[in-house]
């Protein structure tokens, strides 16, 4: 049992005294929750911008000594997708270990590399997710105090486990640059060390280690796809795959409403990025890494960035194929071959990085049905039938009969401007395949002269 539990801080992962966010009375589930405005931030010693660091093969091979007692090595097993996609695809099944993501890689090493008396006083960082689950997890493992600030918009189920792993978690910003400025300040003020989830050079080294294992376990490799956010997870492993075996191809894979570490790759040097929301919130990263940048800009042979529709069929295909629940950040290395963005690598033996499986259970229906979308299975569509009796039983005898299934039907009159005993009738049904979609879209075509096949939208 952890020291900090005893200690009676509500929440608070710290040794002592409570931090001011915390001066109120709390529940010993609930984290804090702040609304301050300061929005000045603290340059970080770790990360400077003029004086980036390039990490080396050596702290890599440190990385993977120090924490292999500690870290799942995860699977990396050859894909029943292999034949559908004529190439020879294992998947790197990092969503196994403890705390759904690769993130504990370099969260156990920096906590690790920290000074006894740094142990002691603790850690902090910004994070909406896999970050703090995996600083939270091993802070606890390892006994070290760890604080983490959260933005309003961090799903729940992962504010509240690491809650339970005994951080001490602060609510606080509207998006992950509000929370990194609260946590730097609160960092200088109290002697924390702050932890840069993506950018701190043993962050780097940690998260190497995956590409040591990769190597070890698919000796004969051709390509290796990473899902890159803010570049720590692809500077890592391409340093530690490269350095093996120079051939390998390392090819990074981005949301294109976020797509940080191409503009960078253009500019030379790490530039804001103008993003949206994804599917793949993890990789939401507007500006990469410097150390991150620095370490893999030579090592990525290519960049290529995916739509919002084929990280959502991924992750269904993973589903359905492979038994496995993946984010959408952890699913954008397959939504790439998906998409046909990677030609190059038919017939190569390829591994594809599944980095994590935190997907927020609430959205996990909307996205198996935008998949289904995507794959042609889900379909819509607007048809104009007799408003006589038995008009619309035609219609859903002619479904029935090709054996779609209806997931809903809304019909409408006030509208039309045709024929008054015709009805407007909007389907939305359920499809084998997309050769049965086109199936039904030539029956409807050839029974009925109006009929509107509606796109999908993202």
């Amino acid at each position: 049992m952890s020291k900090r539990k005893s200690e009676g801080t509500p929440v608070s992962a710290s040794k002592g005294k409570k931090s001011k966010e915390l001066e109120k009375p709390n529940s010993s589930t609930s984290p804090s929750v702040c609304n301050g405005t300061n929005t000045e931030q603290i340059k970080d010693p770790f990360c400077d911008p003029d004086n980036p660091k390039k990490i080396l093969f050596q702290d890599v091979s440190a990385a993977a000594y120090k924490i292999k007692d500690g870290i799942h090595r995860s699977p990396c097993i050859r894909s029943r997708m292999s034949a559908m996609l004529n190439m020879d695809i294992y998947f790197k099944k990092e969503f196994l270990q403890f705390t759904g993501s690769f993130k504990e890689r370099g969260a156990r090493y920096a906590l690790m590399q920290l000074s006894k008396e740094q142990k002691e006083i603790g850690v902090i960082a910004a994070s909406a997710g896999n970050h703090a689950l995996a600083l939270a997890y091993h802070g606890q493992c390892l006994d070290i105090p760890v604080t983490v600030v959260m933005p309003l918009i961090a799903p729940m189920m992962k504010v509240q486990a690491c809650v339970s792993y005994g951080a001490n978690v602060i609510i606080k910003g509207n998006d992950i640059s509000e929370s990194k400025v609260h946590a730097q300040t609160m960092g200088k003020e109290k002697g924390y060390v702050y932890i840069n989830g993506y950018d701190h050079p043993h962050i780097l080294a940690g998260q190497g280690t995956m590409g040591l294992e990769i190597v070890e376990q698919v000796p004969d490799v051709d390509a290796v796809v990473i899902p890159v956010g803010g570049g720590g997870l692809i500077a890592g492993a391409a340093l530690a795959i490269k350095n093996l075996k120079p051939s390998v191809q390392i090819i990074g894979v981005e949301a294109e409403r976020c797509a940080s570490f191409t503009e960078a790759l253009k500019a030379r040097k790490p530039v804001r990025t103008a993003m949206s929301s994804s599917i793949a919130d993890g990789l939401a990263v507007p500006t990469v890494g410097v150390n991150a940048f620095e370490t893999a800009k030579d090592l990525v042979n290519k960049m290529v960035t995916v739509k919002e529709e084929n990280i959502a069929l991924a992750i269904l295909r993973l589903i359905e194929l492979e038994k496995a629940i993946v984010e959408g950040a952890g699913a954008t290395g397959l939504a790439a071959i998906l998409e046909g963005s990677l030609p190059e690598l038919k017939g190569k033996k390829v591994v594809v990085a599944l980095c994590g499986g935190n997907i927020d259970t609430t959205a996990l229906g909307r996205v198996i049905e935008r998949g289904l979308a995507a794959d042609g299975r889900l379909i819509r569509f607007v048809v104009t039938v007799s408003d006589r009796p038995g008009g619309i039983a035609e219609l859903t005898k002619l479904l029935a009969d090709l054996g779609v299934s209806i997931k809903d039907i809304f019909h409408e009159r006030a509208w039309l401007k045709s024929d008054v005993f015709s009805v407007q009738v909007k389907c939305v049904v359920e499809a084998r395949d997309k050769a049965h979609s086109e199936e039904l879209q030539s029956a409807l075509r050839k029974k009925y002269t109006q009929v509107a096949w509606l796109p999908m939208y993202f």
